[in-house]
């Protein structure tokens, strides 16, 4: 009897799930065993953390249980928290038990470097961040204090940020916040960046979303600031390099990212910053039978910045690489080698009232075709939309159709 091939899947969010359910799609129980670790139980739609922290959402409602759409793909589910990769012997080391594999997918997200930014909370400085679910919700706290009190709003990111999107969506979903409590008028709001224009995101911009963006911030009066590097967050200000301080009794700045420690600190896998490097097939370029999608992967910037902006990470880029790297596990599995792809992506930016619609394929510039940029409140109604069918399709074990984008 044939043995099984093992697979190994280190991670819950989007890169494990999309790659357990592609890698069941292509290859049978009876050929292919299949262990997923997470440390969360519970899979959560990190899109809609900005909207957990703004009251339109809670966690329960963007979140469901891994185990039960697991199980229903013939998916082991083992909730423990991964502290070590041998690449030698082919072993996964948990907090719980050790997992030997003959191919490991690496899909451990992202940790927050906080510590980049003096100051940057929140929970052991006055500064917030909407980067995971325990965040969003005490930020939500803080933000439900700033309709008590008013005062100056600073949204922005530090220098290296790769997730810029939902700087300018908390800064647009506070200013309607605002509006509809009637606290507007009480609450100036700046928006504070590293790139060296609107729209930038990392990607170089996308056609006229820079333009759009001047003109919405402008709109709102929402004050921008450009290459700008944060440095330091007291209770009262928001510093940046080289120029005067931004009044602020609310500071909510997105970190640059770095790998997981678990990752970081297993030998010959990662680069200094925990990042995993990886060729087309997202296999990792030494070490045999190892992939890496997502926020793990190391991906140069686009460009060089005067101040760095690194290449942006989304969900609907980790669905690709997943569904590259398990295409080709299955493929190699059968003795051939999967397709691969450019990247491309597709967004929905919530701007409070409205949506802006953003394609551009490939990522990295010069592309193929020139960006779509699109605005209007059908965008934000199809970003509602689209949180509410991948979350079901996720939840029945099916991958939902990312025609769209998010």
């Amino acid at each position: 009897m044939t043995r099984q091939v093992r697979v190994v899947i280190a991670g819950g969010s989007f890169g494990g799930l999309t790659t357990a359910y592609e890698l069941r799609r292509h290859v049978g129980a009876e050929r292919l065993a299949i262990t997923l670790i997470s440390r969360e139980e519970r899979f959560a739609f990190v899109p809609s953390f900005t909207w957990v922290a703004t009251g339109s959402r809670t966690l329960e409602q963007i979140s469901f249980e891994l185990a039960g759409p697991l199980a229903a793909k013939q998916v082991r589910f083992a909730h423990e928290t991964v502290v070590g990769i041998d690449s030698e012997s082919k072993v996964v080391s948990t907090d719980r038990a050790e997992h030997p594999y003959d191919f490991l997918v690496v899909a451990t997200g992202h940790r927050s470097a906080n510590e980049a930014v003096e100051g940057l909370g929140p929970f052991d400085g006055p500064g917030h961040s909407p980067m995971s679910a325990t965040e969003a919700e005490e930020l939500g706290r803080a933000i439900r204090r700033l309709l008590r009190d008013p005062g100056p709003v600073v949204v922005g990111a530090a220098p290296g940020a790769s997730c810029i999107g939902p700087v300018y969506e908390l800064a647009f979903e506070l200013d309607q916040l605002l509006r509809r409590h009637g606290q507007r008028h009480r609450v100036p709001i700046t928006l504070v960046t590293p790139e060296p224009h609107l729209g930038h995101m990392g990607m170089g911009g996308a056609g006229k979303i820079r333009q759009l963006l001047e003109g919405e911030l402008e709109e709102r009066d929402i004050a921008y600031r450009t290459s700008a590097a944060i440095t330091r967050i007291t209770a009262e200000a928001v510093e940046t390099e080289g120029a005067r301080a931004i009044p602020s009794v609310l500071s909510i700045v997105i970190p640059p990212l770095a790998g997981v420690a678990a990752v970081a600190r297993s030998p010959g896998l990662s680069n200094p910053k925990g990042f995993i490097p990886v060729d087309a097939h997202y296999r990792h370029a030494k070490a045999d039978g190892v992939y890496a999608v997502g926020v793990a992967v190391a991906l140069p910037p686009v460009e060089e910045t005067p101040v760095p902006v690194n290449f942006p990470k989304i969900g609907h880029m980790t669905e690709q690489m997943a569904t590259i790297a398990a295409a080709d596990i299955a493929a190699r599995i059968a003795g051939g080698t999967g397709p691969t792809r450019e990247l491309s992506a597709r967004c929905i930016l919530d701007m409070g009232n409205r949506g802006a619609y953003m394609a551009v394929d490939p990522v990295r510039p010069p592309r193929n075709r020139i960006p779509t940029v699109s605005q209007g409140r059908r965008w934000l109604l199809a970003k509602r939309a689209f949180e509410r069918a991948y979350l079901w399709f996720a939840s029945h074990g099916r991958r939902v159709p990312t025609t769209v984008g998010w």
